[in-house]
């Protein structure tokens, strides 16, 4: 299907808006009114640049409070009304959006705005353009989608049909269903957002938390089987009003919005993308490094083995159990950066598979240097610039990233770890929602609902994405505010059978492990019973507890080293949590220890 988008979904100018949009792979583009009027480009002007750009202009929005108002009012709007169609036939848009009326002498009568919205179309036919008659979530009478196709049902125009928002019904929680009894012909125009389901102010949540479908708390694709079923053919077009999304970037904000479509296009059936190819494991982890000795050092303590180094690169691969981390040193690491967390290597049933599903959903593959002999490993950039390695590590048939490395011949030594549990990645601010689509779209994997965690300056929000059986666990975090990307750091957890064994025999080699404040054992031992000298146990070594209806978790944390920690924990029972419950704590308890040290 064709798709659009509404230039108020982008931020930067209507020049920068409609560059984005067409980069990204759209169709054609709502012109909303205030970017016009802002723009120093003339209506002929733009149609030319939508032009050269291969973008229609498929709607001009809105005219207001037309509707059902006193006849000296109608006759005001009739003649601003013919002034906004003159424009529009400059500007080559065939149809127009009309919201219901919020005016304070709309009267409620159902005749007189099927008899004011007929003369309205009338004045529109005249100049080659239909009306599409919107409902507004907070319309002074008419506030749903069936009262508004009554309305125009009444009025029996031609030039005249309804435009279907799924904002505007979902967020009133509307039954989508009876879309299906309007004609598809009379739908003149589909919009689309999603939005977190908040308890709020219809008005207030409309204009601040739309976000693109699949990325909130909506069933859009749903509504739009509904929609499909009338024979609707117009485009599946998007009008978000988002804060985020208006101080960012309007390029990578494009494109998250089209991988948006592109994915509910899938969920309804009239797209044929690659299949999902969901990674079943963790490879490795790649931290990048202009000094290797500090995380060489945690690393050594928590009883992994500098076991291999690349041929060809400055790469050195630590390993104990499944556990695989390669620190890179290499001359693209910029001095000064710290310690951070750049790639991941996923297990993939079918790499080119995944590959070709992740480019067919707009993630950007990463052009890799490699010598001859290296294998050739298909990776793209998620969101926050996290590279992403289709593995298959040491199956036949299949390029095998490990043969890549030589080994050292060092002993293993070994602190119980056994796998990489998840990882943590603290997002952009401007890229949370984004990421969660990404990994859901682009990897198959599944997202758990977003948590919101207290930090002693701010608010944290997290969201977990995983794989089938916990093979894969990524928990995506960020701050409340732009600044808060810098301050949190990704992390590793390591899966450990024994987390108190592990940590006795990190700190025995050396290693630091994160404290925490009394108190916090104090409410434990409210809140649960233990074994005696248990809860003794984990306060000595700074380990805490959570359980779920599954099972339990014990976890700990190692000092940061630049950007990255890494975490012990204990999976009993089933467990499938990551131990939210506490992260205040060890928020807090991290911030405590970058004061001391001055980090």
């Amino acid at each position: 299907m064709r798709t659009s988008i509404a230039t108020v979904s982008l931020s930067g100018s209507l020049t920068e808006k409609l560059t984005a949009a067409s980069r990204a792979g759209f169709d054609g583009v709502e012109i909303f009114e205030n970017d016009l009027l802002a723009s120093p480009l003339g209506p002929e002007e733009i149609r030319a640049r939508c032009a050269d750009l291969g973008l229609t202009v498929d709607l001009y929005q809105p005219l207001r409070d037309i509707e059902a108002v006193p006849e000296e009012e109608f006759a005001r709007n009739l003649r601003r009304a013919r002034h906004k169609f003159e424009l529009m036939r400059r500007l080559g848009a065939d149809t127009v959006l009309v919201c219901s009326s919020v005016h304070p002498l709309a009267a409620d009568d159902d005749a007189l705005a099927a008899e004011q919205l007929s003369r309205l179309a009338d004045l529109a036919q005249d100049f080659g353009v239909r009306v599409a008659y919107e409902a507004l979530a907070w319309g002074r009478h008419v506030s749903t989608y069936d009262h508004a196709w009554h309305v125009v049902e009444t009025a029996g125009h031609p030039a005249l049909g309804t435009c279907l928002d799924s904002f505007h019904i979902l967020s009133r929680g509307s039954d989508p269903k009876g879309i299906e009894d309007i004609p598809g012909e009379k739908i003149f125009f589909l919009q689309l957002a999603d939005a977190p389901l908040l308890a709020m102010d219809v008005l207030q949540w409309s204009r601040h938390y739309r976000c693109f479908p699949g990325q909130g708390g909506f069933d859009v694709a749903g509504l739009v089987r509904h929609v499909l079923r009338t024979g609707y053919d117009g485009p599946l077009s998007l009008e978000v009003f988002n804060d985020v999304f208006r101080q960012a970037e309007a390029g990578p904000t494009a494109v998250d919005a089209h991988r948006s479509l592109l994915v509910l296009q899938e969920q309804v059936g009239v797209a044929d993308l690659p299949a999902p190819v969901v990674p079943t494991g963790v490879a490795f982890a790649e931290l990048v490094t202009s000094d290797a000795g500090p995380v060489a050092d945690v690393l050594a303590a928590l009883g992994f083995t500098r076991g291999a180094r690349h041929r060809s690169k400055p790469v050195d691969l630590w390993q104990q159990g499944e556990a695989r981390v390669l620190v890179n040193t290499g001359t693209g690491v910029r001095r000064g950066d710290g310690t951070g967390l750049a790639a991941i290597g996923l297990e993939s049933p079918d790499p080119p598979g995944a590959a070709r599903r992740a480019e067919a959903l707009l993630a950007p593959v990463l052009p890799r240097r490699r010598a001859e002999r290296d294998a050739p490993l298909d990776a793209v950039a998620a969101p926050d610039g996290t590279e992403l390695f289709f593995c298959a590590t040491d199956r036949p048939g299949l390029p095998n990233w490990r043969a890549d490395f030589e080994d050292t011949g060092q002993p293993a030594a070994g602190t119980g770890v056994t796998r990489i549990d998840h990882l943590a990645l603290v997002q952009p601010w401007h890229h949370f929602d984004e990421a969660a689509l990404f990994h859901r779209g682009v990897l198959g994997l599944s997202a758990q609902e977003s948590v919101d965690v207290a930090d002693p300056y701010g608010l944290l929000r997290s969201r977990a994405v995983t794989g089938e059986g916990g093979g894969v666990r990524i928990a995506l975090s960020v701050g409340a505010a732009p600044a808060d990307d810098t301050v949190h750091a990704q992390h590793i957890a390591l899966s450990t059978p024994d987390v108190v064994t592990a940590a006795r025999r990190f700190r025995a080699a050396g290693g630091a492990l994160l404290p925490m404040p009394a108190n916090y054992y104090d409410d434990l031992a409210a809140r649960f019973a233990f074994a005696d000298g248990e809860l003794e146990t984990y306060r000595e070594l700074g380990i805490l507890y959570d359980r779920d209806a599954h099972g339990e978790f014990r976890h700990c944390y190692t000092r940061t080293v630049g950007r990255v920690f890494f975490e012990l924990v204990q999976r009993d029972g089933g467990y499938r949590g990551y131990g939210a419950v506490n992260a205040p704590v060890r928020l807090a308890a991290q911030h405590a220890a970058r004061r001391l040290t001055g980090g």
